[in-house]
């Protein structure tokens, strides 16, 4: 396993595996790596032969007044936890200007954006955050140039911006998605989880709660949206020190809110909740009856 740090390096490394007939998988994360990033990983060595894990604090998907400045940064301790299972070949940790080499010259001025899908949910209370994010992961795949990559269904609406955006600009890319890593009292698995406090963690668990009773009514026939609703409400309200920024029933491929469920429809049941400063999200995908 070896680390990489400049773009060229990166594109030498991945033009040579492909034309040895390799195919080659990305996974990209913000490092401070756990079960979650392991988990796609593991998916990435069993799919191809050459897998990168790039680590990259993206600046342009953090908003003002969120975590960029202490998000952890975890290197080594990455590095010790993939190589520990083999789990990549290429560690790909650029500095900032690496991806955004005219940053230094002031603003960027170049973004990849997908319409619509980015406007609700977690886009409608963080402007620019998906535009960051499909800004630099087209940038990963550029530098990359993967085969296929990886990423979690816990960020669910992410997963689908990435999807339409690789479909949409005829990447080539197979997108794949891998189901939420969990704590065993059913947290989905965060980097985040480690700001919590020991009371706000043991409360922490109703956002999977509050998912587990939506997907229950939906599976037992409950199309009125507005009712779903309410109940994954109800549910955040029996944890005092939450503070829920929304609870949603959208649309799998348009993410629109949808008022009434009908019959072989795949909605997403979502909710973001604050403990303190810290955010965290939960959501899954459900077939109505």
């Amino acid at each position: 396993m070896i680390i990489l740090r400049t773009v060229r390096e990166m594109q030498a490394l991945a033009q040579a595996r492909r034309a040895e007939g390799k195919r080659l998988a990305l996974v990209p994360t913000m490092g401070a790596l756990h079960e979650g990033h392991l988990a796609l990983a593991r998916t990435g060595r069993r799919i191809a032969d050459h897998v990168t894990v790039s680590i990259f604090v993206n600046p342009t998907q953090f908003g003002p007044g969120e975590d960029y400045g202490r998000y952890p940064r975890t290197l080594k301790t990455d590095v010790e936890a993939l190589r520990a299972e083999g789990l990549a070949d290429v560690i790909f940790a650029p500095p900032v200007e690496e991806l955004y080499p005219n940053s230094g010259d002031g603003e960027n001025l170049t973004w990849v954006t997908v319409d619509s899908l980015g406007d609700t949910l977690c886009g409608a209370y963080r402007p620019g955050h998906f535009r960051g994010v499909t800004t630099v992961v087209s940038r990963l795949f550029n530098a990359c140039r993967p085969d296929v990559a990886i990423f979690g269904l816990k960020d669910a609406q992410q997963f689908l911006i990435i999807r339409r955006m690789a479909e949409d600009m005829c990447t080539g890319i197979e997108i794949v998605g891998v189901e939420t890593q969990r704590e065993p009292d059913g947290l989905a698995m965060s980097s985040r989880n480690a700001y919590l406090s020991p009371e706000e963690r043991a409360q922490a668990v109703v956002l999977y709660q509050a998912v587990t009773a939506a997907k229950r009514l939906i599976e037992a026939g409950e199309q009125r949206s507005q009712a779903i609703v309410e109940t994954m409400r109800k549910t955040i309200g029996g944890a005092p020190l939450a503070r829920l920024q929304y609870a949603e029933v959208v649309d799998e491929k348009t993410l629109q809110p949808v008022e009434r469920l009908v019959s072989g429809q795949v909605v997403l049941v979502a909710v973001a909740v604050f403990f303190g400063t810290t955010r965290l999200i939960d959501n899954a995908f459900v077939r109505t009856p």
